[in-house]
């Protein structure tokens, strides 16, 4: 899967529409192979954003767990330390 989709899943605040669109773009980009789709291929592209975002915001609002909701805070600080431990040589060059 691709690096730039982000769980959206159990967050508090909820998640937003335009993150569930942000992340349908970058899946679809990763599968049809287009950043940015030629003219002939942009209808077929939107649509498929589109219908990817709606059953995104379906499955995750059908969705439960018994987990405490995570900040965005909290994962982007995760986020970081992975960083810092896989790449030591860019947090002290």
């Amino acid at each position: 899967m691709c690096r730039n989709i982000k769980t959206l899943f159990n967050f508090d605040p909820p998640v937003t529409p335009e993150e569930i669109r942000a992340a349908s773009l970058q899946f679809v980009r990763k599968i049809s192979g287009f950043a940015k789709p030629s003219k002939a291929n942009e209808a077929a592209f939107l649509m498929a954003v589109d219908e990817v975002a709606q059953v995104s915001a379906r499955l995750l609002a059908s969705l439960e767990t018994n987990s405490p909701a995570r900040t965005r805070e909290e994962e982007a600080a995760k986020a970081r330390l992975r960083n810092a431990q896989r790449f030591p040589e860019k947090v002290n060059p």
